[in-house]
């Protein structure tokens, strides 16, 4: 199938929920999977390269970092309760570890988020933003 065809959206079916998902955690595209859904960090693309999709007007606005925060606190918490009650150490180094902890996986785990979202209302169909 040609790239034409496919952006014009005959002939290939929209991929399931699960999989578009299962992309967007990956950062690609959620129709086809080829190219990367997200341009920089956290700046989506304007269309697919290969398949011609656009997610310009997709809006996740505030989801990616909602969900960040809730999966590094049901993360973190119990992992720092856990490892505070069994090791006695200074406590420049519980200040220290947890802040790194949280912000190191709060990066990683942020634009992974931000894919899922933009897969989320692309696959459903959301309205994105309100263009004509």
């Amino acid at each position: 199938m040609t790239i034409a065809k496919a952006a014009a959206g005959s002939g290939s079916p929209r991929p399931s929920l699960g999989l578009a998902m299962r992309r967007g955690l990956l950062g690609r595209c959620p129709n086809c999977g080829r190219t990367r859904l997200l341009a920089g960090y956290l700046k989506q693309v304007e269309a697919c390269s290969a398949c011609g999709e656009t997610y310009g007007h997709l809006r996740p606005d505030d989801a990616a970092p909602w969900l960040t925060i809730l999966m590094v606190g049901h993360i973190l918490v119990p992992l720092a309760l856990l490892v505070e009650a069994e090791r006695t150490w200074p406590d420049w180094i519980s200040k220290t570890l947890w802040p790194l902890l949280a912000l190191a996986l709060a990066l990683v785990i942020l634009p992974r988020a931000r894919g899922l979202f933009l897969s989320l209302i692309w696959s459903t169909r959301g309205p994105g933003s309100e263009r004509d």
